[in-house]
């Protein structure tokens, strides 16, 4: 049986709002709002929806770079929100993150051997005299050249600095990694490269991934399970073939009719959702999609719909289903 590596049970993330004079928490911005999954050894779970819908917020949420509000992350069995700061900083480098903006999250100050081989001598896994080539081994794994250690940031194009991104996550030898948007700000071209570059090293050393994004044709690639995401909650979960080939959620469906297709001799039958997306500060009572959904009803706007397991491992939060 698959190892668990990652379980996330009930997981909220407030923020805080502040207003009068003395500053007082007035409401609160649910970011993530209770949301359950899990991702197993070599295992890439896809999360996409609109901006704003949490994403990220979850990611970060799980490697504990934010506190929860509510809810549990288990890595391998452990809570990580129950770790000390002694037993968090030894599971750091098993647990790590490729950001999204290849640009402003590389130091300009810093050489590409310098941001590599930074973790290895910040956390004792290597000696000053081994560290260099560590580093060589680990960026001409990602598809650097050797030259390209002496070199700075402004120097490499966007593909590249988002592979010494990914040198970076890997070096520390991680069981798991959030790909945060890693593909969103290449071109196509290089984005090929990247996710062809994550599913090898992916199979080589049987990483698991949370791959987050808003491109449902780069999602339907790399990952195994898709989460669809919609102002906080999870709407749908489910297999990738099962969730393409037979969405059940309002939402899921109107996402999946705008992804493109290559031959033009086709055409998809859009779904148009009228109206703005509500605030997380102030969400609708009910389910919180029914303000664009077209098959609303009463019990909708009224009665929070059931997370629940529809068969085969297909989950989805509705009242029509």
């Amino acid at each position: 049986m698959t190892e668990t590596v990652i379980k996330v049970e009930n997981l909220k993330k407030y923020f805080p709002i502040k207003g009068g004079v003395f500053k007082k928490t007035i409401g609160n911005v649910k970011a993530v709002d209770g949301i359950s999954f899990e991702i197993k050894k070599g295992e890439t779970v896809g999360l996409v929806g609109e901006s704003g819908c949490g994403k990220s917020t979850t990611g970060r949420t799980m490697l504990r770079l934010l506190e929860k509000t509510k809810g549990n992350v288990y890595f391998k069995g452990k809570d990580i929100f129950k770790l000390d700061k002694k037993e968090l900083r030894r599971m750091r480098p098993k647990m790590q993150i490729i950001f999204q903006d290849p640009y402003s999250s590389l130091n300009p100050r810093m050489s590409v051997s310098e941001i590599v081989g930074e973790a290895l001598l910040d956390h004792g896994f290597a000696t000053k005299k081994d560290v260099n080539d560590k580093v060589m081994e680990t960026i001409l794994e990602c598809g650097l050249a050797s030259h390209h250690v002496r070199r700075y940031p402004h120097e490499f194009s966007g593909g590249q600095r988002q592979r010494i991104g990914i040198a970076r996550a890997l070096i520390l030898n991680p069981e798991f990694i959030v790909c945060d948007e890693a593909v969103s700000a290449l071109d196509v071209s290089i984005q090929a490269q990247i996710i062809n570059l994550l599913e090898d090293l992916q199979a080589e050393k049987q990483f698991s991934y949370l791959f987050i994004s808003h491109d449902l044709s780069v999602v339907k690639h790399i990952s195994h399970k898709v989460g669809v995401m919609y102002l906080g909650s999870m709407v749908e979960f489910a297999e990738k073939r099962e969730l393409y080939s037979k969405p059940l959620h309002p939402y899921t469906k109107a996402l999946l009719s705008a992804v493109p297709i290559p031959d033009p001799t086709l055409k998809r039958d859009r779904i148009i959702l009228y109206g703005d997306i509500p605030s997380p500060a102030n969400p609708p009572s009910g389910c919180k999609f029914h303000t664009r959904c077209p098959y609303k009803t009463k019990r909708c706007e009224e009665e929070i719909p059931e997370y629940r397991d529809v068969g085969g491992g297909h989950y989805v939060a509705c009242h029509i289903i």
